[in-house]
Order: structure tokens, then sequence, then C-alpha cells
């Protein structure tokens, strides 16, 4: 009976709304304690400061989102809406050529008048929420791409707005942490010390109630909407100066993530419960999880792993306590009491199981990569340790990159050196920019990206050298300022002007072709385009260029987008993808369409286009070999450490690749290779 009363009593605890909260805050408690001990520099000011900056925008739209959730409500169209405000603010700063108070303004009134519209239909003619809000998030993304044709990145701000999301107060404050915590004093204040957050929670629990009582629920009601407007456009304006850049999409994702946090601390998605400072634990305890993960060099993707596990067991304690506390009240009296000895033993277990999660973790990460931790002889650890290079793909899934990888491996364990391989899962500039901070604090000693936005990266890689920390970009360049060496695998020119010479031979030197790029903001992709059209201008002037379109290195967007042109540009006889995966969705969808008069060629790897090029739809395959790619990678970051690669060289030794030619501060792999019916089966990769 003594044990069945003390595991009740801790239950009971955990799961009132206040307890709930205490819980959380002891994971938060012990995911600090974990990553202090297995991440390196987790546990100083300077991350702190940097767990802080990162939280501020998806900060901003949690609490936005904790009145609506508590009212019952949801709001999805608040990532989107960041995202139009983020575009009005860039074309009224560049395109208009309005002074930055002014385009923050257009941004705030965009806000304003998006919380407006949310608010007349759900407040105002009683639609449903998600019905409502999942419009109008198609609705203003839409505007948003509409506006810059998912193309147009804006760039270019004046240094004085940048500082707004790049700077430091007194050398220590991120400058736009005094902004957060202004709106988290507006928003206690609104919710827990006025009418307005007592008709919030009387509305939750019962709109009718509410409605009886004399609240007048439509106004109070629209107006969590109006805000949720507004606060994403303040949002969308920190992004932009955080990120440097302007872009349709800005805040995608982050409406999922917001509501996570809002429910991890506590609010019913029911209505009626829920508070700050829960959602303030919710935001943090996933900040830290991140950045604590990437910190320890474990896989970014336990992230979604383990928040997606708390958030499904929270809602679920939510639930079970509800029709648990009926129960209870028909046979308890009287409060029951935790003495803080059962507290202690709670803390404990969460502690033992975090620190065994985590120990499991690392020894699986090494497991699974051995090959990027061995140590060999071949070169002796600088100083008494092995150098770190923390190795970043535009996207981690892509067959390009994973080849990639396989060469990086190789080379890691030839040098001894530490290779740390993560990045976004997909296309994701402001991703790539979170990494390196992190790798900063980590205080590795190279960083390699392959750069998916170049103006977005560059200010965070001129940081990571003013910090010591030597800097390569591979596959696709930074501005030549912001790195020490890019490890280029062939001259933009040379893939130009291959690519426009097979097209020309294979069409006879005239007629219609179509391209099917990565990401219209790719800059390495951009340039090939330009020396493709400058090739056409000066050599095929019979060779027409129809159309280019994205696949955001996604085959099936490629399958789908190869389809639309087809059916647009009934002219067009040859398909040109320069993106990996865009080769073979392109190939598919001309197999499918029957349309044998169709060629394809493109950049792409020979193992997962052999089945389209023995059938003869894919006529050439363009490229370079990707393993060689992240070994010379590798390589070049270790001779850096070492200080073997000097200003003004012009070669450099790369272990098997032998002696390679080095052009300014450009390594250069070597001329491209062309894949054919004849040769693809000598290769594998």
């Amino acid at each position: 009976m003594v044990t069945f009363a003390f595991v009740f009593s801790w239950l009971r605890f955990s799961f009132a709304p206040a307890g709930q909260q205490r819980i959380l805050l002891l994971a938060v408690a012990a995911e600090i304690a974990v990553f202090s001990a297995i991440a390196q520099n987790f546990f100083t000011a300077a991350n702190f400061f940097e767990v802080m900056r990162f939280s501020v925008e998806l900060g901003l739209l949690a609490l936005a989102l904790t009145p609506i959730i508590i009212t019952g409500g949801i709001d999805l169209s608040i990532g989107s809406m960041m995202g139009l405000a983020a575009v009005l603010f860039g074309a009224a700063s560049r395109d208009w050529h309005l002074p930055v108070p002014a385009a923050a303004a257009i941004a705030l009134a965009a806000g304003l008048a998006g919380g407006a519209l949310n608010a007349t239909l759900v407040a105002g003619l009683s639609i449903p929420p998600l019905i409502v809000t999942l419009g109008s998030l198609s609705l203003f993304r839409g505007m948003a791409e509409g506006m810059t044709h998912a193309a147009v990145n804006y760039s270019g701000f004046p240094e004085r707005f940048l500082f707004l999301g790049q700077g430091h107060l007194w050398g220590t404050v991120p400058a736009q942490l005094p902004i957060f915590v202004a709106a988290v004093i507006g928003y206690f204040v609104l919710l827990h010390k006025s009418i307005v957050g007592r008709a919030w929670y009387a509305i939750g629990s019962s709109a009718a109630g509410a409605r009886y009582a004399g609240i007048a629920v439509s106004r109070r009601l629209g107006l969590a909407y109006i805000l949720s407007g507004v606060i994403a456009s303040v949002a969308a304006i920190i992004y932009v100066a955080h990120l440097g850049q302007a872009r349709s999409d800005a805040g995608a994702g982050y409406e999922l993530d917001a509501i996570t946090a809002v429910v991890l601390g506590g609010a019913s998605v029911f209505g009626g419960r829920g508070t700050l400072s829960g959602t303030l634990l919710g935001l943090f305890a996933m900040s830290i999880l991140q950045n604590g993960l990437h910190l320890a060099a474990l896989p970014s993707e336990l992230t979604g792993v383990l928040t997606g596990t708390l958030l499904v067991a929270t809602i679920a304690a939510d639930r079970w306590r509800v029709r648990r506390s009926m129960t209870v009240a028909d046979h308890e009296q009287g409060e029951i009491s935790v003495r803080n000895s059962q507290v202690a033993i709670l803390c404990a277990t969460i502690l033992a199981g975090a620190f065994i999660v985590a120990g499991t973790n690392v020894w699986l990460s090494r497991s699974v990569a051995p090959s990027a931790r061995v140590a060999s002889d071949a070169a002796p650890p600088a100083a008494g340790r092995r150098p770190v290079i923390a190795m970043m793909p535009k996207a981690k899934g892509d067959p390009y990159f994973v080849s990639c990888r396989a060469g990086a491996d190789e080379a890691a364990k030839e040098l001894g050196v530490e290779l740390i391989w993560d990045g976004p899962t997909s296309l994701d500039a402001a991703k790539q920019n979170e990494l390196v901070e992190n790798w900063i604090t980590r205080q590795v000693d190279v960083i390699a990206v392959a750069v998916e936005n170049r103006a977005a990266i560059s200010t965070v890689l001129r940081k990571a050298r003013d910090r010591g920390i030597r800097v390569l970009t591979w596959d696709a360049d930074a501005e030549p300022d912001a790195r020490d060496y890019f490890v280029n695998q062939a001259t933009a020119e040379g893939i130009g002007n291959t690519l426009t010479d097979e097209a020309a031979r294979l069409l006879g030197g005239r007629g219609e072709f179509a391209i099917i790029t990565g990401a219209l903001s790719a800059a390495n992709q951009n340039e090939w385009i330009a020396f493709i059209r400058k090739r056409l201008a000066e050599k095929f002037p019979d060779l027409t260029l129809a159309t280019i379109r994205p696949s955001d290195d996604d085959r099936d967007k490629a399958f789908a987008e190869t389809q639309t042109i087809l059916k647009v540009y009934p002219a067009v006889k040859l398909m040109m993808a320069i993106s990996a995966p865009a080769v073979p969705g392109s190939a598919e969808a001309v197999r499918q369409a029957g349309r044998r008069d169709v060629k394809v060629i493109g950049l792409s790897l020979p193992n997962i286009n052999k089945p389209y090029v023995h059938d003869g739809i894919v006529q050439t395959v363009v490229l370079w070999n990707t393993r060689d790619l992240g070994y010379l990678s590798v390589y070049a970051g270790s001779l850096l450490t070492q200080n073997k690669l000097q200003a003004g060289a012009r070669s450099m030794q790369a272990g098997r690749l032998g002696t390679l030619e080095v052009r300014g501060s450009e390594i250069v792999l070597g001329p491209p290779l062309m894949f054919t019916k004849a040769n693809i089966d000598r290769f594998d990769f």
C-alpha cells in the first residue's frame, strides 16, 4: 500500500498542470547535465547566448500561439505569414528603395492584415480555425512565392539592420534578445494579469459558457489571431536580419515546432489550460536538445525523434490526466502532498535515463561511422589530439552527397582526423547557418561547407574565420573572403560548356531544350546556367533554352516538373537536369510519357541512372568522381590544420589523387567525366 500510494502521489503531481511543468523543468535540467558531460563547450556563457539567439524567431511564434491554443484554436498559417512578411520587407527595402523603418512598417502591416483575415473568418464567421489557417497557410506562402517566383532572394541590407540579427550588445548578448524579452513580458501581462487573458481561458474551457458570462468572445478571440499575425511579422524581420536574406520559404515548418513547444509546456490542445512559463520551458527543451546534439556530434535526426516522442507522450498524458482526474475526484477528499524525496527520486530517474540514452547514442554514432574516427599512423595528432573537421553537405539524404561522404570517410581514416558529418535533410540555408554557429561554439579546427545559398552563409563563415577556424567550401562556393579555399569539382565554365556541347550534338545544333535545376537560388548551378547561356550565344544560336524549373534536389519534384514541361512546351526535345536526383526523376517522366523523341542528359551519379542509360532514355551523364570530391575536401582541411596549404600555392599533394592544381584560392579536382552506355558499367558510385 505504501508503494502504491507513493507511485500514485507522484503520478498525480506529474500530470497536474504545475506538476507537468516541473517534470519538463527536470527534463531540461537533465539535458543540461547530460550535454555538459558529453558535448564540448556546451556549458559556457557563449553557448547559452547562442541557444537564446536561435530561440528568438521560433520563440516569438510560440508566444503568439500560446493564447490561441488556450482558446482551443490553432494557427497553422503563422510560419507562412512569416515568409510573406519577410518577402515584403525585402522587396520594400531593395526594389522599392524604402528605408528600413518603412520596410518594417510594411511587413508589420501585412502581418496585421493577415491576422485580421484569420480573426474575421474564425471569430466573426465561426469557421473552424484548422480549416481557416490551413487555407491562409497556402495563401500567404503562395503570395510570397508568387512575388519572388520562388527564385528571388533579397539581400544586401544595411549593416546597421543586420546588427539586429547578427550583432551582440556589450559583446555577449544577442541584439535580438531584448525584443524577445519585451514580447515575453507583454504576453505575460496580457495572459496572466489582465481581463483579456482570463477571457481567453474562459473561452478555451467553454465558449458557450463564456458568452453566458458576458464575455465578448468574438472580440477576444479575434485579438489572439491579430496578435499572431503581427508577431509573425516581427519574427520575419529578425529572421531577415539574422540570415542576411529575405526568402519566400522563411518560416517554413516553424508553425509545427512552435505548436510543439506550446504543447510540451503543458497547454492542452483542447483549450482552457496552458501558461507562458510552460511555453518557454517547451521552447528551451527543444532548443537545448538540438544544440546539445550538434555539439556532441550526434545525428541531428535524433532531435525530431526525441521531440516527437515527447510530444506524443505529452498529449497522451494530457488525455489520461483529464480522465483520471474525474475518477480521483470521486475518491480523494484532500490534496496529496509530494515529498522532496519523491521529487529527488524522480529527478534521479530522469537523469539516469537521459545518461543511458545519451551514452547509447554516442556508442551507436561511433559504431555506424567508425571510418571517420579511427586514427592512423599517416598523420600524427596536432598538439596531442586529432584535428576535428566538420563537414556539411547541402542535403544529407541526396545520393550525390552520400557518395561524397564515402570519400570523406576514407580520407579521415587515412589521415587520422576526426570527421563530423552533418547537415540539413533538405535544402535549408538557415539550418546551415545554425550548424556553423554550433561548430564555432564547439571550436572545431576546420569547417567545410557545400553552400546552399552564398549570401546567407557568408557572414557566419566570416565569424568562424575571425575565431581562428579554417574554412573550406566545396561543391558550391561562398563569398571569397568568407573562406580560405574552395574545393572545386570542376570549373563552372567547363561544366557549362560540356553540357551545352553535348546538348547541341544530340539535337543537331538546333531546337528547344529545358533545364531542371536543383534550387533556383543555388549559386553553383546558377553559374553553370550562366555559362550555358554564354555558350549558346557564342556557338549555338539555333538552340533555344525554353524554361528553367527547380527540383529542390528532389526526384519526385523533378518528375512532376518534367511532366509539366512536356505538356506546356511540346517543342522541347531535350531535358537537361543539373541536379543528381533530377536526372532519374526527369528520365522517369519521359519514360512514362512515352516520349522517345525527348532526350535526357545531366549531372548525376552513374549508379542511379544506369537503367535509364541502358534503356536509351538518358543519353549522357556528366559528372566528376564524387567520392574523390569528398576525399579531396577532407585532405585539404587536414593540410590547412598543419599549415601545409599556404596562400599562393599553385599545387598540392592529395594522397591517392596525386598532385592537383591550385588556382588562387580554388583547388580544382579536374575536368568532368562523361558516362554513356558504352562506359557507365565500369563505374560504381
